[in-house]
């Protein structure tokens, strides 16, 4: 009797929710195909939510005992095909493959699976949710999803008909749907596959690692000591294709227990939900007031946030080039889904590396993907082969990809190898990666390509007083210009903005930082100046968090000031041998710095007093790489 009310309640439910006429159309193209099927598959959409309010017992099944309620819902299909006579074909209820699609879980705790708390529950054969960043994926490849098999005896009843279908269920193996030890019932002869009935499927798997998980690759640690694990997850179907290397994910699922050179805990994927970060809904009372005090000039906000931005790191009014270009650079990272163009690279020359790499290093961490890359790792995808046998290639994401809407710091440049910088260079002019597959070498009959966008701002810096130009012969040099010499020109030409940062100048006085570095050697916690402790970590979180959500547009006199500035600029830059020294991407990146200043003051518009400085730090950038000589 409570089968049979399920099953009454199954029948509502699809009445109600628009799925028994999909379930009807879904018919119709099986019965007016001209094609033989041993497996007919149904998608059925369900809202665990509407299921419980009219049966609890029936959608109790569905939370906790999914493979038994598609067994309810594959009886009323079934009846349903036979009533109304919707597949003249169809022979059996088993040949009808029910896949249930839910629309999410109750959220509540018990439904969730966190991915850094062990053990993880993988017998009790239910859905869970987990969220969590792509780190990995495979080509796509194919999978079994149902299969025809008969007895071999052919006196035997069951060596004709539809009396044996196998299809894929979730957690299973393709051993599990595809073996030649498989018995008959009736007379226990073997069965064999009716080949010309096999459905295939599409199938794909990534990796995916928690959120939280990202702090192992920030550089940043509060020396709590923890550990992490990436996750595996089936997708198949209408899921391949739905995931991407870098972006973040909710995923309904199954566990289960795949064995493999070592046992690993994996995922079924029921469905998939691109992740999007929450707005946050405004700025500390402290940088709001300070907004206020600020309101007369359009500069002086942006100032005194690079004067006292990281003085945990240097004293306030040191680097403050560099730090305002910092926090320009911050403001144009995003948590959206949306592909991230308005990228600011940035390249700095200086003699004081340590320095450098702290600030850096705190500024990635202010950023939910500040991901900071190791050497002994990959900037770029790299490949290898898939540890579940598949046959498919495995696709790893490296830090650029996994830096995605962020910062990749890369550190210094001189410690990457030739031809790493060389695809460097490439991708700072194309922000595009392609992947080369080759198919001779994981057993593919052809080649392949896989190309995907890099959407990061990239950092470094040069070490001017390494012993390794030191004992390089100078190159002549003209004023203003600096001397580049052991990086390839054109990948000092790819970066966005070069910048000088020579602590023996005016503009960083030696003795504050040295001052600063015995302080922080004696008390590493200390706050020593005002601003750190009026100006907290939290509250440049939450103002980067607001203003780099906040969108701008450009007003007429700015873009007429840009367009002036570019055309000035690349027509005093042009000889009559060598043409312009001005890039294609140049006017991109006034505009660029141009936004990334408005956001930083939180405004919504760019005004032309943010295209002059735009304009001041380009130009800067421009003497550094090309020196003063100019073309009048």
């Amino acid at each position: 009797m409570s089968n049979l009310k399920m099953k009454e309640a199954a029948l509502i439910y699809l009445d109600r929710s628009g799925g028994l006429q999909k379930f009807i159309d879904d018919c119709k193209y099986y019965n007016d195909s001209k094609q033989s099927y041993a497996v007919y598959r149904f998608k059925i959409l369900i809202n665990p939510s509407d299921v419980v309010e009219l049966d609890a017992e029936l959608g109790n099944h569905i939370l906790h005992q999914p493979l038994k309620a598609a067994e309810v819902f594959q009886s009323v299909c079934f009846i349903a095909v036979k009533t109304l006579s919707l597949i003249g074909q169809l022979q059996t209820e088993t040949q009808i493959n029910i896949v249930l699609k839910l629309t999410h879980l109750p959220p509540l705790p018990s439904y969730g699976l966190d991915l850094c708390e062990f053990p993880l529950d993988y017998t009790s054969q239910r859905f869970y949710m987990m969220q969590g960043i792509v780190i990995a994926m495979t080509t796509i490849t194919k999978y079994t999803q149902g299969a025809r098999f008969l007895c071999s005896d052919e006196a035997c009843p069951l060596s004709k008909g539809f009396q044996y279908i196998r299809v894929h269920v979730p957690g299973a193996t393709e051993s599990a749907t595809i073996r030649n030890d498989f018995l008959c019932n009736l007379c226990a002869s073997s069965l064999q596959e009716d080949r010309k009935f096999r459905v295939l499927g599409d199938k794909q798997i990534v990796e995916i690692i928690a959120t939280k998980a990202l702090r192992a690759f920030q550089g940043y640690s509060n020396n709590q000591p923890f550990r992490f694990q990436s996750l595996t997850i089936f997708l198949r179907d209408e899921s391949v294709n739905k995931m991407n290397i870098g972006n973040e994910y909710k995923i309904i699922g199954i566990p289960t227990c795949v064995k493999t050179s070592q046992t690993a805990v994996c995922i079924e994927a029921n469905s998939i939900t691109f992740c999007n970060s929450k707005v946050p809904s405004g700025i500390s009372d402290n940088f709001r007031c300070l907004l206020s005090l600020t309101s007369s000039s359009c500069w002086k906000f942006t100032a005194i946030l690079a004067n006292i931005f990281a003085s945990q790191i240097t004293p306030p009014g040191t680097y403050n080039l560099l730090k305002l270009c910092l926090l320009m650079s911050l403001v144009q990272t995003t948590d959206r889904n949306k592909e991230l163009e308005d990228c600011l690279d940035i390249l700095i020359i200086t003699s004081d590396t340590l320095l450098i790499d702290r600030l850096l290093n705190f500024s990635i961490n202010l950023v939910p993907r500040g991901i900071r890359h190791l050497v002994s790792t990959e900037i770029f995808p790299t490949l290898s082969r898939n540890k579940y046998g598949t046959g498919a290639v495995s696709i790893q994401a490296g830090s650029a990809l996994l830096a995605k809407g962020g910062i990749c710091f890369i550190g210094d440049l001189a410690s990457h190898k030739k031809d790493k910088l060389e695809q460097l260079q490439t991708v700072l002019e194309s922000r595009s990666i392609t992947v080369y597959i080759p198919g001779k070498k994981f057993g593919e009959d052809i080649d392949q390509q896989m190309t995907f966008p890099v959407q990061c701002s990239f950092w470094s810096f040069v070490d001017v007083d390494s012993s390794s130009r030191r004992n390089a012969q100078k190159i002549n040099t003209l004023i203003g210009q600096m001397d580049c010499s052991l990086i390839p020109a054109n990948l000092v030409e790819a970066f966005g903005l070069l910048i000088n940062c020579n602590e023996s100048s005016p503009c960083h006085p030696f003795l504050p930082t040295v001052q600063h570095t015995l302080n922080k050697a004696i008390n590493p916690e200390g706050l020593f100046y005002a601003a750190s402790r009026q100006f907290t970590t939290e509250d440049f979180e939450k103002l980067l968090a607001f203003a780099k959500n906040l969108n701008v547009e450009f007003s007429l006199e700015a873009e007429r000031m840009t367009h002036g500035y570019y055309l000035a600029s690349r027509r005093i830059r042009t000889g009559s041998v060598c043409g312009s020294k001005l890039s294609a991407s140049a006017l991109k990146y006034l505009v660029f710095l141009s936004e990334a200043h408005a956001r930083l003051n939180l405004r919504n518009k760019v005004l032309k007093e943010d295209v002059l400085i735009a304009a001041l730090l380009f130009e800067t950038s421009l003497t550094l790489k090309y020196g003063n000589e100019l073309n009048y």
